[in-house]
């Protein structure tokens, strides 16, 4: 028999998801992010499943040459722009388009041949302090991406710091409106906090992430009160059972130590499946149909469950490590974290099965 980790992707609720934010933002086109194999979720898996986005952003350009070969036809975004001369010509060859947010990128397109019509974001730093060009560098380099033979469209892009914080927008959008005075083209800015709460960011295109998987942009907001659905769920079953006497502890360090009789639900996951080593005793989990908590350390190939209160629960019973009925932010905040590096971290031995 198989370990019974599995983790379950969920194409409807991505689909489903897609619609959401185009519900938020009926008048703008959409770049579904699916970078870092789609947060986890498979690249061609979830590009399936997002077929009717108006285009895809990515970061590796490995990723965006699979989407062409795959049959996409729609826009496709590198993230970070091309690294080298030959991602350049490739790129121009197979009609990606780039992010643009230096003046050693600007020199990287002097390579395209005339005529190669390479669709260019041009990325303002808008205060991230991360990427782009600063505001008073932003009509210079905007005109010789226009002067240039091989370039094709121009949309000027940016990337909000605080969109799903007290912060906001507000800041950073003048910055972008004054960097970008006097220059008529599209624009991308908004994120899946800014789709979700500010309208006034959604301009041309919009570029939900996080969303799409059906997570939560926002710390005091669930996903669900949103109207989006988990996309992924990690589940395994309990694989023995261990009854603790008081003063007893259980797992590496012995970071927990009964106080009473205690039942322990021992299940077939751990960190090297992707579950994060740190997460804290009472980090929730759902056994059978009710919510517990993990106890103690969590093991490469182990974690522990309470299942005093669960007389039903024993070896083969379900439990969901997140996703459905244990949403994935709960998860996260308990382990200090975001559900991006959940989702992220999964592992190539986890088996993954898709659902319609």
């Amino acid at each position: 028999m198989p370990r019974p980790i599995t983790a379950t992707i969920n194409l409807a609720a991505l689909t489903h998801n897609l619609g959401v934010a185009r519900a938020h933002a009926p008048h703008a086109k959409v770049f579904a992010v699916i970078k870092a194999n789609a947060y986890g979720h498979g690249l061609l898996r979830a590009a399936g499943a997002l077929r009717a986005a108006d285009g895809f952003a990515v970061l590796e350009f490995d990723a965006a040459l699979q989407l062409r070969s795959a049959g996409y036809a729609q826009r496709i975004v590198l993230l970070e722009g091309f690294f080298d001369r030959r991602e350049a010509v490739e790129g121009a060859a197979r009609r990606l388009a780039t992010v643009v947010h230096s003046e050693e990128q600007l020199r990287l397109l002097d390579g395209l041949a005339a005529g190669a019509r390479l669709d260019v974001l041009l990325k303002i730093n808008s205060g991230m302090n991360r990427l782009g060009f600063a505001p008073d560098a932003v009509g210079a380099a905007y005109s010789r991406l226009q002067e240039h033979p091989g370039v094709g469209k121009v949309t000027l892009m940016s990337h909000f710091a605080d969109a799903d914080g007290a912060r906001g927008v507000d800041w950073q959008l003048t910055a972008f409106e004054r960097a970008a005075t006097g220059i008529a083209a599209p624009r991308t800015l908004a994120n899946s906090a800014a789709t979700l709460r500010y309208p006034a960011t959604h301009f041309d295109w919009i570029r939900p992430g996080i969303m799409l998987y059906g997570s939560s942009p926002f710390a005091g907001q669930s996903a669900a009160a949103l109207g989006l659905q988990p996309a992924m769920t990690l589940a395994s079953e309990i694989i023995s059972v261990c009854t603790l006497k008081p003063g007893d502890t259980v797992g590496y360090g012995g970071l927990f130590r009964a106080e009473k009789p205690t039942r322990v639900g021992i299940v077939a996951c751990g960190y090297a499946d992707g579950y994060p080593r740190h997460a804290p005793n009472a980090t929730p989990v759902r056994v059978g149909d009710r919510l517990t908590g993990t106890v103690g350390r969590v093991s490469m190939d182990m974690l522990c469950v309470d299942i005093t209160d669960m007389p039903e629960a024993g070896v083969g019973t379900r439990a969901v490590l997140w996703g459905e009925g244990n949403p994935i932010d709960d998860v996260a905040q308990a382990a200090g974290t975001v559900s991006y590096e959940l989702m992220c971290a999964l592992t190539a031995r986890v088996p993954v099965i898709e659902q319609d």
